[in-house]
């Protein structure tokens, strides 16, 4: 295992495999090809043509789109496809600070490869060779990655939520920051990426944010998510991500820009271009290879 694993992991993706999901006459996802065969051969409202599933053009507004995903989605529940619903919808749309088309329950997303968003923040203490990194380790009942090493806070970006409202929200259920402290949290960015994970396409922008914390701050979780937390040096983190798997696949990119933006990683090693470029999806990029080729 390697950094460049970690990162080389979230750029792994066939989507010779995959149509194109279109509402409204815009791409916004990918589906399997044998899925969207399925879809089509069953569920009123969509059509099937060569590389594209489509959305038909009834229903043509938000609230009708949302309604007959929904009622897909929940045929799929029940036939096992889906699982871990959560009632958290996450909005649709061409790229983010568009309209959105449609909202789509979370748990839902991965099938059809439409894009999500998150709020990830390092919640650090110390400076120089006393930096270290909050560590939380997910509860083992979570439905995704249980007992995987994870962020102070972390969490998906819900429909008709403020991204900044949101974090401060996560941050009093997962680590009970006050909203005073939470609020000195500064947005340094983003990673995103495209892969296959767990039978479907997770296409995420992840919105990154630092927060410098006091020596005698020590979280507590409230919402059931993390079964605890611990405040690592900083050379074990990078020490524990490079060399196992203990981390949530996600929140190892986001460290991995936290360990470059602090200079602990830099450009001395020779795979730091790849592993810059690869925190970030680009559409016309080659595809990487995957981890354990040769």
């Amino acid at each position: 295992m390697s950094l460049l694993d970690r990162v080389r992991y979230c750029q792994q993706r066939r989507l010779a495999d995959y149509c194109r999901f279109v509402v409204a006459g815009d791409p916004v996802g990918w589906v399997r090809n044998a899925l969207a065969e399925r879809i089509a051969g069953a569920a009123v409202g969509f059509h099937l043509s060569p590389g594209v599933l489509a959305l038909a053009p009834s229903p043509d507004n938000f609230a009708e789109r949302t309604q007959v995903m929904r009622a897909l989605l929940r045929r799929f529940e029940r036939e096992g496809l889906v699982t871990g619903w959560r009632d958290e919808d996450y909005p649709v749309a061409v790229a983010y600070g568009r309209p959105p088309l449609l909202r789509l329950e979370r748990a839902g997303a991965p099938l059809f490869g439409v894009q999500g968003y998150g709020v990830h923040l390092n919640g650090h203490a110390g400076r120089g060779d006393e930096l270290r990194l909050w560590v939380g380790r997910r509860s083992p009942t979570k439905q995704t990655a249980p007992n995987r090493l994870d962020h102070l806070v972390a969490g998906g970006q819900p429909f008709g939520l403020g991204l900044f409202e949101n974090l401060l929200k996560e941050c009093a259920e997962e680590a009970s920051l006050p909203r005073e402290l939470a609020a000195g949290a500064k947005p340094v960015g983003i990673v995103s990426y495209v892969t296959e994970h767990e039978g479907g396409v997770r296409n995420d922008v992840l919105f990154c944010y630092d927060l410098e914390l006091p020596e005698d701050f020590i979280p507590v979780n409230r919402d059931g998510e993390i079964a605890g937390f611990e405040l690592w040096p900083i050379a074990k983190v990078a020490e524990r991500l490079a060399e196992t798997e203990d981390f949530k696949f996600n929140v190892a990119l986001v460290i991995i820009d936290f360990l470059i933006r602090h200079g602990l990683i830099d450009p001395a090693r020779p795979d730091y271009v790849e592993l810059v470029s690869g925190l970030r999806y680009q559409a016309d990029q080659p595809l990487a290879r995957t981890v354990g080729e040769g």
